[in-house]
């Protein structure tokens, strides 16, 4: 296989972190991504409204994340398969038919088990095609700018799911209803699939030559031993399952408690949640570049588990004893949001710890971002009952705790005990190396 031609250092694009020939996969992604976001802020409340019952739409948010941890871990052993192109088109044909099953047959008969094979089974989707991508970048990115590719695809990741998700969301509802903007986010996620795949001509996404790697067998076996092979690649993959699990938690019971406890409307909840993650993206791209000058592993550590320990409490104290009081609000989403964004570097220092077998380390670390999915909306349906909301919340402020502890033993290979965390030229040329 003919690989792309390295961009100029002259680029603009590459001056900015992000490899020239995949542009338009970031900007099919961020579209992609607000259609997967435009329900985030208010599926939640808009089911209960319906009458299921708080219990039972968690279990139906704890399948999708099932699904989506399934399709994560699969789209980096698919992608070592098949190439990342073909990974991205599955997500996108998944994505589509299973959300016709859900708004076409499922809603309109109120049927809970339709809803759990449509909704459920949607979330195969969007892992393949935004992790078939992530994929993709890490056979392109230079290592030394490694840190700030992943920036920018979590920039367009979050700048969707659930930042302009939700804003799109706040903006259709009132004039065509919850039902109808459900639809709308249809249109986008095909609209920005369809950009990243036709628009996007490089040709590492194709299918890896015969003869790189191991078969398909050993590929798929060893995208889980490695998770023991490698210990730190374990550890990676649990400090992201910990990463976003309160956020997609949080999706289940913060819209009901923001709204019905705290006495926000649903608008201001959505703000709030557009503000928050708007926060978040633009945190990506700051967290990318501090991690690649810094050093990953303690960009990681502190500026993320720590960040993450306090804004996560903060979240719910301060608007519990402040009330409604939106600008108050506003500065701890924010602020919970760009901690959120300290985990960046993750995608750049769990492949690089084991440089061989790259696109393994990735369906690990892809494994435990699905995983968080199911993670946070299973505490919540596990804990919210007898320890309420705040209950919850310190759970997730300890799994944060946790994380902080762990991405200290976070080093690469040719990282001595003695070294700060900060990437190595060595590390940094394996980083780049083909998976």
């Amino acid at each position: 296989m003919t690989n792309s031609p390295p961009a100029s250092p002259r680029s603009p694009l590459a001056r900015l972190g992000i490899p020239p020939t995949l542009v338009w996969g970031y900007l099919g992604l961020l579209l992609f991504m607000i259609g997967d976001g435009v329900e985030s802020g208010y599926l939640s409340p808009y089911l209960t409204d319906r009458g299921f019952s708080e219990s039972r739409v968690a279990l139906l948010f704890t399948v999708y994340g099932i699904a989506a941890g399934i399709a994560a871990w699969l789209s980096g052993v698919l992608s070592d398969l098949w190439g990342p192109r073909r990974v991205m088109w599955t997500g996108l044909a998944v994505w589509t038919v299973f959300q016709l099953v859900f708004l076409a047959v499922a809603l309109p008969l109120g049927s809970y088990p339709l809803m759990m094979l449509g909704y459920g089974l949607r979330g195969l989707g969007y892992p393949l095609f935004a992790y078939g991508f992530l994929v993709w970048i890490a056979a392109v990115a230079p290592g030394a700018r490694l840190g700030t590719a992943m920036g920018w695809f979590w920039f367009a990741f979050t700048g969707g799911l659930p930042t302009l998700g939700s804003l799109v969301a706040s903006g259709l509802i009132p004039h065509i209803g919850a039902y109808a903007t459900l639809w709308a986010a249809l249109a986008l996620v095909a609209a920005g699939g369809l950009l990243a795949l036709l628009l996007v001509r490089d040709t590492r996404g194709g299918k890896r030559p015969r003869g790189t790697g191991e078969g398909p067998l050993a590929t798929l076996v060893g995208s889980i031993t490695i998770l023991w092979r490698n210990p730190r690649v374990g550890m990676g993959s649990v400090v992201r399952v910990i990463n976003t699990a309160s956020q997609f938690g949080f999706f289940v019971i913060m819209p009901i408690h923001f709204t019905k406890t705290v006495g926000f409307s649903l608008t201001q909840w959505l703000h709030l949640l557009s503000a928050m993650f708007a926060t978040n993206i633009f945190a990506n791209l700051l967290f990318g570049v501090i991690g690649d000058r810094l050093g990953w592993r303690r960009t990681i550590a502190w500026f993320g588990g720590a960040g993450c320990t306090l804004s996560t409490l903060l979240l719910f104290y301060v608007p519990d004893a402040a009330g409604a009081n939106f600008p108050l609000a506003l500065l701890v989403a924010a602020f919970y949001g760009a901690t959120l964004a300290g985990y960046v570097p993750l995608s750049a220092l769990v492949p690089s710890m084991e440089p061989r077998h790259k696109g393994q380390a990735l369906a690990a670390l892809n494994l435990g971002a699905g995983a968080s999915t199911f993670v946070g909306p299973a505490v919540v349906a596990a804990f919210v009952g007898p320890l309420g909301v705040a209950g919850v919340v310190w759970i997730f402020a300890g799994m944060y705790a946790v994380s902080t502890v762990l991405a200290l033993f976070l080093k690469l290979p040719d990282e001595s005990p003695a070294a700060a965390g900060a990437p190595h030229a060595g590390a940094e040329a394996a980083a780049s190396a083909p998976a």
